[in-house]
């Protein structure tokens, strides 16, 4: 009788130490995440914005979910680079999710010539939120009516017609230079600090066009003090249903979205994966989620990881051929 009662004290003592001395990553993936413990959710850009406006509806119900608190924590700097950083080098535990996007990754690692981090190596896709369509849109008073006037007009004009933007490296910039770069025609890109002062000095004839999402030129249109031409989607955006794509207009295959996503530091454990991105994606489909993504320009998303991931790479590699063309860098 005493030895059988070692031999269990000797099974159950063994038991405990073989679970101590698991790895963080093992012990996730037998499922005790989380733990109580609140998760931070990084967004590498400043209060107010639309990915910090993203994340704040989905850490609430995403908190309620889990059983445990969402905090946001906004560390802006770099077109994002910052809070990517800061992320890449967080322990991989389900505890640390950051707010990605088109801009962190994958423009920047073509625009800087420094990153701290891979934005493909560094982490692990989690779930694509959605997809805002960029419109092309010129002054109401231009002549310019369809995307081929506007190429004609610039291939005609020295230095080519003028297209503002928030700034260097932003979404709206690389439309631009995509749509160079496919089309063979030079534009004088006009940088502006936001998207505020770039869409006023459209409207008031100051630049010829520019890029930027309906939530940003979709008031100025529906006041008639903007033309839409084109859409940058790969197809027809439902609050402008009369108003092509820019590849029905002639240039085929282009599709440019800002995008919004959530990632992980790379290794994070599959289980915790998949439940974070189960968890949003129920987020994702409720009405009223849907009903801001819309509100923001946005077409939700219902990628898998594994999509996103794959899509990441083409984006990519994509906006690296559009940028060593144009020859842009931002430091």
């Amino acid at each position: 009788m005493q030895r059988r009662t070692l031999i269990q004290h000797a099974v159950v003592a063994g038991t405990f130490m073989a679970a101590a001395a698991l790895p963080a990553g093992s012990a996730l993936a037998q499922g005790n995440w989380p733990t109580g413990k609140a998760v931070t959710y990084v967004v590498p850009f400043p209060p107010g914005g639309n990915t910090d406006t993203l994340a704040r509806v989905i850490a609430q119900p995403l908190g309620a979910a889990l059983g445990t608190p969402v905090v946001i924590d906004n560390k802006p700097g770099a077109g994002g680079s910052v809070g990517s950083t800061f992320v890449a080098r967080a322990p991989a535990d389900g505890y640390t999710i950051l707010g990605g996007t088109i801009s962190s990754h994958s423009i920047n690692v073509s625009l800087y010539s420094k990153l701290d981090y891979d934005p493909v190596k560094s982490f692990t896709p989690v779930a694509m939120l959605g997809s805002g369509p960029l419109v092309l849109v010129v002054p109401a008073s231009s002549p310019y009516k369809t995307l081929n006037d506007v190429l004609a007009a610039s291939k005609a004009k020295s230095g080519g017609l003028s297209s503002a933007s928030p700034g260097n490296g932003t979404s709206p910039h690389m439309a631009l230079e995509l749509l160079a770069y496919q089309s063979g025609v030079k534009f004088t890109h006009v940088p502006y600090k936001g998207s505020g002062p770039a869409v006023q000095d459209v409207v008031g004839g100051q630049v010829d066009m520019m890029f930027d999402t309906t939530l940003i030129v979709g008031p100025h249109i529906q006041s008639g003090k903007l033309r839409p031409i084109a859409v940058s989607s790969s197809k027809r955006v439902e609050s402008l249903p009369d108003v092509p794509t820019i590849a029905e207009a002639g240039q085929k295959g282009f599709d440019v979205g800002s995008w919004q996503a959530v990632f992980a530091p790379a290794g994070t454990p599959k289980p915790v994966v998949d439940r974070l991105h189960a968890e949003i994606m129920k987020i994702v489909a409720t009405p009223e989620v849907q009903a801001r993504l819309k509100g923001f320009g946005m077409v939700p998303s219902s990628m898998t990881p594994a999509e996103l991931g794959e899509y990441q790479k083409a984006e990519v590699s994509k906006w690296a051929q559009v940028i060593k063309a144009a020859g842009i860098k931002a430091d």
